[in-house]
């Protein structure tokens, strides 16, 4: 009985390793008559068959022979010629692999090709079986196999080959230079508009106030954001062929609207289109917009239908999903705002929870075994619509690589993490402002992000998988920005919040405009109308012009009666306005 539990278990130890050891490999294919130029293709195989030379120069490019009509499962399965010095393509099914390849080799065939409807899985085998066949075996997906024969035809020439993975790919450069960008430029530029908003509310321009004001998150909107994200993301994976079109549509709107907020400032200084839209009743254009903004309302609406339309077009599509994804983020960190560093602290560990979890926590969960995050960010492999999520920023890989081919051609980072610590950096950058320091903050945080995004890198270079990107990112910037507060001894004012027309500190000519005249005071009738109250007092060497209207025997003798009513004016009738008067005006 335990002889018989350690076979069973040594057996589930032997199927582990042929799963662990199963890798990506190419096979490239070109066509007998010289043209079209040839092109690769993935296969998965099992390095413990027969190893794959890494450099297209030491494989041999063999015949491929179509034998897709037959399982080869027994020996009947075989053509009278045999498969001498060819590579046969076989369906795959009704026996192991080991008994496709084991007549294959026996009927001097160099390699072996299994095409698959199914989803790819490795081609295992146990230890004894390993040393008995010599030739490589790959899998390759049906609808491959239909490429090739549509693009080369029958008569064709294949050889397998497994080249090394590169330690990092050029485009993660890329993807750093877009999101830190994107957090530093967004990030000032919601910190500006703000200072920009208060400075008009302090006028009293109530009619030049901008339009698109910030929304201040409080904590039951983050709870309410996080609850809905947690259940928008169980709905996706489990109903993301219905809903990944939702999303899309979603993503087309709220990126035409943000590539329109980033343009408008810039279209609003050019030179024509100013004249407006004739009086009607019409939505949207009964405010009679200008014709250049209209315009670019247009233009923006049909940018994000293009992308719509040619999504799926991996040469060029991807550029202009970054784009309007830029914006979108962009257009996200001006409008919403946390408003103190206690809300920002909030956000960014619930979601810190919520990313981990999702990515670390659920593959124990799931059926599969799959990280929900991962599987409804790339989608689903089963997914009937092949549609991917628009919400990341995506860059192809610029080193060809069997797992570029296969698995990963995009490099991903979600807009997730561009938003939440972006939301930290433009809190920064007004508290900067509020404080009047040389934007010590809003630097810190910026370069902090873009180590925590480094950290990423490198986490995902060491476990070649799918990173919850907050994990690093939030302890990186949540430490960095509370380390300078309490190292310049303002953490308490940092934690409480950033409310402007509160904090900042008042001129020293504040009192003036502050303290209100006395409702019976003779006095006040002397000032003349819509003449603006003096912001300090004179000398009165600088005011003799009252004495000479009409001097009273009572004016007679005093230095500068006349005065005195204009300089206490804004000021009750106690000695308050005689401390702050210069010696020169004193009686």
């Amino acid at each position: 009985m335990a002889a018989t539990t350690l076979a069973r278990l040594a057996a589930l130890f032997l199927l582990l390793a042929a799963q662990v050891a199963c890798e990506y490999g190419m096979v490239h294919v070109v066509s007998e008559g010289g043209s079209p130029k040839g092109k690769d293709y993935c296969i998965l195989y099992n390095p413990q068959w027969a190893h794959l030379p890494q450099d297209l120069g030491k494989a041999s490019f063999l015949q491929l022979r179509d034998w897709t009509a037959s399982l080869l499962c027994s020996p009947g399965d075989l053509p009278a010629s045999g498969f001498s010095n060819q590579i046969p393509l076989v369906t795959r099914g009704n026996c192991t692999f080991y008994e496709k390849v084991r007549l294959a080799q026996g009927s001097g065939a160099r390699g072996l090709l299994i095409v698959s409807k199914e989803k790819l899985v490795p081609p295992g085998g146990n230890k004894t079986q390993y040393e008995e066949i010599g030739i490589p075996v790959g899998l390759l997906s049906y609808k491959d196999m239909l490429a090739i024969f549509r693009r080369f035809g029958h008569a064709v020439r294949v050889a397998m080959y497994a080249p090394s993975e590169p330690v990092l790919d050029y485009n993660m450069v890329l993807i750093f230079i877009m999101a830190v960008g994107t957090v530093a430029v967004g990030g000032y530029w919601a910190g500006s508009g703000d200072v920009k908003r208060y400075m008009k509310h302090k006028r009293d321009d109530g009619p030049e106030k901008q339009e698109d004001e910030a929304v201040d998150v409080t904590p039951v909107m983050i709870c309410v954001f996080v609850v809905m994200c947690c259940l928008m993301l169980v709905l996706l994976y489990y109903f993301y062929d219905h809903l990944v079109y939702v999303i899309i549509a979603i993503f087309c709107l709220a990126s035409s609207t943000g590539l329109y907020s980033c343009l408008a400032p810039f279209v609003s200084r050019l030179p024509f289109g100013k004249c407006r839209v004739p009086d009607n009743s019409l939505p949207y254009f009964h405010k009679r917009p200008q014709v250049r903004m209209l315009l670019l309302a247009l233009l923006c609406a049909a940018t994000s239908m293009v992308w719509g339309v040619f999504r799926n077009e991996d040469q060029w599509a991807w550029v202009l999903q970054d784009a309007l994804g830029i914006t979108f983020c962009l257009y996200m960190l001006k409008t919403i705002r946390l408003p103190t560093f206690k809300a920002c602290t909030l956000l960014l560990l619930v979601l810190f929870i919520y990313d981990v979890f999702f990515v670390f926590i659920t593959p124990f969960l799931t059926k599969s075994g799959n990280s929900i995050m991962v599987e409804v960010a790339t989608g689903p492999s089963d997914s009937a619509t092949h549609e991917k999520l628009p919400m990341v920023l995506k860059v192809p890989r610029l080193n060809a690589s069997p797992l570029a081919l296969c698995d990963r051609p995009f490099s991903l980072l979600g807009f997730g993490d561009i938003l939440v610590p972006g939301l930290l950096v433009a809190y920064c950058h007004r508290f900067d402002i509020q404080v009047q320091s040389s934007r010590i903050y809003f630097v810190a945080s910026t370069i902090a992000y873009g180590i925590g995004l480094l950290v990423t890198f490198l986490a995902l270079v060491l476990m070649q998988r799918g990173q919850p990107a907050l994990l690093y990112l939030v302890p990186c910037t949540l430490l960095t920005s509370g380390t300078v507060a309490l190292w310049r001894r303002e953490l308490a004012m940092f934690w409480t919040g950033s409310g402007f027309a509160k904090d900042l500190p008042q001129p020293p000519w504040a009192p003036a405009t502050t303290l209100q005249p006395p409702k019976d005071s003779e006095p006040l009738s002397t000032q003349p109308p819509g003449q603006e109250l003096p912001k300090a007092p004179l000398p009165t060497k600088e005011l003799p012009e009252p004495a000479h209207a009409a001097p009273t025997p009572e004016e007679v003798g005093a230095e500068a009666p006349a005065t005195e009513p204009s300089i206490l004016a804004g000021s009750s009738p106690e000695p308050i306005g005689q401390d702050q008067a210069q010696p020169g005006t004193s009686a």
